[in-house]
C-alpha cells in the first residue's frame, strides 16, 4: 500500500463520496422520471444526450487539460456540477429543466475525467499503473454500494418519497466536493506552450499518437460497441423471477464483488501484465452472457452477478491503465479522455443495438450475441496485439 499516496487517496475519497451520490438515485431514477410525466422514450432521449454531452466533453476537456498543464480545477468544478444537478433534478419537474440538469451532471463527469486518471497515472509508475487505479475504482465503486443501500433502507421508511432522496444525494455529493479542494497541482519550471483547443481538437490525437494506442482502441471500442447497459442484466434477472428488492440486492451485490476485487486484481495485474488480466475479464464476461442467455435460474443468475464483479474489477481500472502506459505522459489526459469519448458513443450505441435485437429476438438472443462478438475480440488481442510496453515513463 506505499504506492497509495495521499493524492490518490484523496482522489478516491472524491469518487466514493460522488458514486455514493449518484448511485443512490441510479434504482430510482426511471421510477421519479416516469411520476412527473417522462415517457419512456423521453428517458431514453434524455439519456442519449446525457451520454453524448459527456462522451463529446470527455475528449475535449481532456485535450483542454493537456494543453494547459492543469489538473485540479477541471477535478474540481466537473464535480461541483456534478452535485449540483442533483437537487437541480427536484426543483422544477419541467422537461427542459430536467434535461439540462441531467446533461450538467453529464457535462461535469466529462470535465473531470480525463484530468482526474491523469493525476492517477502522474502517480505511479509503470509497475504499479494495475495497483493505482485499481485501488481508485475499489473506493468508487463502494459508492455504488453505499449509495443504492441506503436508497433501499430510506424507502423502506419512506416509500415513493423520491424527490427527499435527490436532496439526500446533495450531501455526499457537496462533501467530495469540499475534498476536491485538497488537490494540488505540481508545480512545474516548465512553461507550458499555449494552444487553441476547439471542441473535436482532440481528434487529432488520433492521428498523432502510437500505433500502438491505435490498436489497443479498436479492441476495446469493439468490445464496447456490444457491450450494453447493466440495465439489461438487471430487467433480465427480473424476467428470470427475482423480486424487485432482489434485483436491487443482485446490483448492490455485485458492485460489493467489483469494489472487493479492484485491488487484489490490479495489483495482480502488475505482476502479470495488464493485458493477460483484461482478457481475463472480457472473458469472464463472455461466460456471463452466454450463462444469461442459456438460464434462467434464480441461484445460477445471482452466480453471474458475482462473476460480473470480478469482469468489472479487471477491466474498468486496467483498461485506462493499459492506455497510460502505452501513450505519452504529456497526452494522458488527451489519450485517456479520447477513448472515454469514443466509448460514451459506443455504450449509446451498444444499449439501443441490444434493445432492437431484444425486442425483435428476445433476451436470449440479446446474450448469445454479446457473448459470441467478445469472443471475438478476446481473439484479436490474442494474436494482434503486442506485449504491453510503456513509453510514457
Amino acid at each position: 500500500m506505499k504506492c497509495i499516496t495521499r493524492t490518490v487517496w484523496i482522489l478516491s475519497l472524491v469518487s466514493l463520496f460522488t458514486d455514493t451520490a449518484s448511485e443512490m438515485l441510479y434504482p430510482i431514477m426511471p421510477i421519479y422520471l416516469k411520476t412527473v410525466g417522462f415517457s419512456i422514450f423521453l428517458i431514453g432521449v434524455l439519456e442519449g444526450l446525457a451520454e453524448a454531452t459527456a462522451g463529446l466533453s470527455k475528449g475535449y476537456f481532456g485535450k483542454l487539460s493537456d494543453n494547459s498543464g492543469k489538473r485540479a480545477p477541471f477535478v474540481q468544478f466537473g464535480y461541483a456540477l456534478s452535485a449540483l444537478s442533483k437537487p437541480m433534478m427536484v426543483l422544477f419537474i419541467y422537461p427542459l429543466w430536467i434535461f439540462f440538469a441531467r446533461t450538467l451532471d453529464r457535462f461535469g463527469k466529462g470535465i473531470r475525467t480525463g484530468a482526474r486518471d491523469a493525476i492517477l497515472s502522474d502517480e505511479a509508475t509503470s509497475e504499479t499503473k494495475g495497483k493505482i487505479f485499481g485501488f481508485h475504482r475499489a473506493m468508487d465503486t463502494f459508492g455504488a454500494v453505499i449509495g443504492p443501500s441506503l436508497a433501499l433502507v430510506y424507502l423502506y421508511f419512506y416509500p415513493e418519497d423520491y424527490k427527499t432522496l435527490f436532496y439526500v444525494a446533495f450531501v455526499p455529493g457537496v462533501m467530495a466536493v469540499a475534498i476536491s479542494f485538497f488537490i494540488k497541482d505540481k508545480t512545474t519550471s516548465v512553461i507550458k506552450e499555449k494552444k487553441k483547443t476547439s471542441l473535436l481538437s482532440f481528434l487529432n490525437y488520433w492521428k498523432e499518437s502510437p500505433s500502438d494506442y491505435r490498436k489497443l482502441l479498436f479492441g476495446l471500442l469493439a468490445f464496447t460497441l456490444f457491450n450494453s447497459s447493466d440495465v439489461f442484466l438487471l430487467l433480465k434477472a427480473k424476467q428470470s423471477g427475482l423480486s424487485d428488492t432482489m434485483v436491487i440486492g443482485a446490483y448492490i451485490f455485485y458492485n460489493l464483488i467489483y469494489a472487493l476485487s479492484s485491488f487484489p486484481l490490479g495489483s495482480l495485474a502488475d505482476k502479470i501484465g495488464l493485458k493477460k488480466m483484461y482478457l481475463f475479464g472480457i472473458s469472464i464476461f463472455a461466460i456471463v452472457y452466454f450463462g444469461m442467455g442459456f438460464s434462467n435460474n434464480t441461484y445460477f443468475i445471482i452466480a453471474m452477478f458475482f462473476l460480473y464483479g470480478l469482469y468489472s474489477a479487471a477491466t474498468e481500472g486496467i483498461s485506462k491503465a493499459w492506455i497510460s502506459n502505452i501513450s505519452e505522459k504529456k497526452d494522458t489526459a488527451t489519450a485517456i479522455g479520447t477513448y472515454s469519448a469514443f466509448q460514451s458513443i459506443c455504450t449509446m450505441l451498444a444499449s439501443s443495438l441490444a434493445g432492437l435485437i431484444w425486442y425483435q429476438f428476445g433476451a436470449n438472443v440479446t446474450f448469445i450475441v454479446t457473448g459470441i462478438t467478445t469472443t471475438m475480440v478476446v481473439i484479436y488481442f490474442l494474436f494482434s496485439f503486442p506485449k504491453t510496453k510503456s513509453i510514457s515513463a
